[in-house]
Order: structure tokens, then sequence, then C-alpha cells
């Protein structure tokens, strides 16, 4: 029986998962995504099992990255707050950015540390400082994280937010038991895809759906819900996800079906190789561009790429590779920019072609 049609089926019986496993982070209704015991992608693929893993990691070559990596842009010293009709996003690295709108300062899947591990001295380890350096944020309103994975849910940075800080976390299912067991005075709010927050200054959060997974070790895989953000504001909708496979572009048709475009989508362009391993889960960036395109958003943010040495591909591949998308789709690269460590961009309100974009995306052209 093909794998993937029997994991649509029966969520239980994916590759790595045990049926009569309790699950330690969540207890709640049987889902279109959840079956009691394990969140899954409807319609979607579940995660590589330890046969791919192993022959990823022992039968596939690694391009070398640098040791070091250094940014033009860093040390950057953002503003108190970003008010009026102002939109501006500075890249910490990787799938870390503050996003300051309608006077909130807010952090996207924040990490300071060194290492993306379990361990700490051992590991995908950054080849950049962060942008921001952690002295110089300005006062952090807002975190928001997107799953559990190392490379997003830092538990040493959500520390240091916590003591310095006292932000607000938001976060699908289960993952607030992560940050709780470790950070218990941290204020966590989870929520299920399609919940919202309502926040201060005419702002709201929304948890929309992307095609990932989730794992903190080799048991509790699926056990905490992943997801994607839309952040609504005054000036705009900001359209944010931390991984996700392109998953024939299903959940970017739906964001674009809810919410009628984007000021902003903050997408994932990098760790997509090796391609047979990696394509359900970390789109490539011809995908996340297509992706843009039904979304309907006016510019984008390419993230995930650049700062830990997590996949095949070379460091900087996915900026050629960007770059031959958007030149053949036709869009101006301006729209769609991929930030170094440092780096801030003050979002315009408005695009020329968004209008067209959004007529092709409603036509189902994409």
């Amino acid at each position: 029986m093909d794998q993937r049609n029997d994991y649509v089926q029966s969520p239980r019986a994916a590759r790595g998962d045990t049926a009569s496993r309790t699950n330690k982070y969540y207890s709640g209704p049987v889902s279109d995504h959840f079956d009691g015991t394990f969140f899954f992608n409807p319609g979607g693929a579940p995660p590589n099992g330890l046969r791919d893993l192993l022959k990823w990691q022992f039968g596939e070559r690694r391009t070398r990255w640098p040791t070091q990596f250094d940014s033009p842009f860093a040390g950057a010293a953002p503003d108190a707050r970003v008010t009026g009709d102002g939109l501006r996003i500075t890249m910490v690295g990787h799938a870390t950015m503050l996003i300051q709108v309608a006077g909130l300062n807010i952090l996207t899947d924040p990490v300071w540390s060194q290492r993306v591990s379990p361990l700490s001295f051992v590991g995908p380890k950054r080849v950049n400082t962060p942008g921001i350096a952690f002295d110089r944020l300005p006062d952090i309103d807002l975190v928001l994280l997107t799953h559990n994975h190392y490379d997003h849910l830092d538990i040493e940075t959500l520390k240091r937010l916590q003591k310095h800080h006292k932000p607000l976390v938001l976060t699908p299912l289960g993952n607030d038991s992560i940050v709780n067991d470790s950070v218990p005075a941290m204020q966590v709010k989870a929520g299920d895809w399609g919940d919202s927050f309502e926040l201060s200054g005419g702002v709201s959060v929304h948890i929309e759906p992307c095609h990932h997974w989730s794992a903190r070790g080799s048991r509790d895989r699926r056990m905490a819900l992943w997801g994607a953000f839309v952040i609504e504001t005054p000036v705009g909708l900001i359209y944010h996800i931390g991984d996700t496979g392109f998953h024939r572009g299903t959940n970017y048709r739906e964001a674009f079906r809810k919410y009628r475009g984007f000021r902003l989508a903050i997408l994932p362009i990098g760790a997509f190789e090796p391609r047979w391993f990696m394509k359900d889960h970390h789109q490539n960036p011809r995908e996340a561009v297509e992706g843009f395109e039904i979304c309907a958003a006016d510019h984008a943010v390419g993230h995930h790429w650049g700062t830990f040495p997590l996949t095949n591909e070379a460091i900087d591949e996915p900026l050629a590779a960007l770059k031959e998308a958007l030149h053949d789709r036709g869009i101006d690269r301006e729209r769609f920019r991929p930030l170094r460590p440092g780096e801030s961009w003050d979002v315009p309100a408005a695009a020329g072609q968004a209008a067209g974009t959004r007529k092709n995306a409603a036509s189902g052209n994409f």
C-alpha cells in the first residue's frame, strides 16, 4: 500500500509513531489534523523515517559551508518603536526576525544560541553573529513560536527574554507545555489552527495551517502542533511561515481565500536539499515564489537560510535559486528580499503589481 495514502487514512500508522503512545504535551478532542495522540497534515505526508534519515546522512554529499559567513549589516540598533503606517522587519538570523508594526515589537522563533541542538556542545552551529545583539533589542511585546524544532524553539533564548522583557508568547497547541516546563513564569497562550488572539492597538494574531511536523526527540514526534501566523494590523496583513512544505500550494490557497492578500509574506527559502528527503516539509525558493503569488502578497522576506548548516545545499544557493525563480516569473526582485543578519527593510505600503497578482490568484491560475 502506498504509505502516503495509508497515512491519510490512518495517521497513527505513520512511520516512527506508536499508536499506544501517550501524548506528553497535549490532550484534546480529535480533529481533522489530530487523531487523539498525534497531529498530522490533512491529505499530506508524514515525516521521513529512520531509514531515510540514515540514507541521507550517510549516502548523500553535503556542500561544505564556511565556518564564518559575516553579514555586512551586523550590529543593527533598532528604533524603540515603529508607528503610523510603518512596517519594519529586521533579520536576526535563520528564522528569527524582529517585526515592528503598530507600535508593537514582535520576535519570530527567537534563537540567540550558538547551536540549534538538544546539546550545547554539538549540533549545527551558527556561522554569523545575530544581526541584533540581545542587549540591543527594543522592548519585546510578543513572541511567535511556529513549532518545536530546535532551530525555532530555543529554551535558553526564551529564558533570557523572560528575564529581560517578559513578552507574551503565542504558539500552536502543545508547545506551551514545552516552554512552561523550562520557563514556568513565561506567559504562553497556545491555540489550534484557526484560533485568534486579540492584542492592543487593533492588532490580532491568527494561527493557520502549514505543512510540517514537530519533535524535540525520538519519542515525541508530532505530539505538538506546528503552524503559520497571520498578524492583522491597522496598516496591513502579515503572513509568517517558519517552516513548510509546498503541499501543492494548498495552504497558500486557503490563506488567500481567507485573507485576500497580504502586505508582507515572510517565507522560508532554505534547508531544501536533498530534494527527495526535504520536499514534503521544506519548500525550495521556486516553491516559495509560487506561494508568494498564490497568497497574493505585495512583498516578501526570505528567511531560513545562511545561518545554521542544516541540509545539503551551499550557503548561498537559496539566493541564486530565488533570483532565478523571480526572473522566470517576471517579478521585481525588490518585492521578495532575502535578508541578511542585521538588515532592516521598511516594507512599502503597496506594490504596483499587487492587483494583478490578486486577480490571477483568485482565478486559480497558479
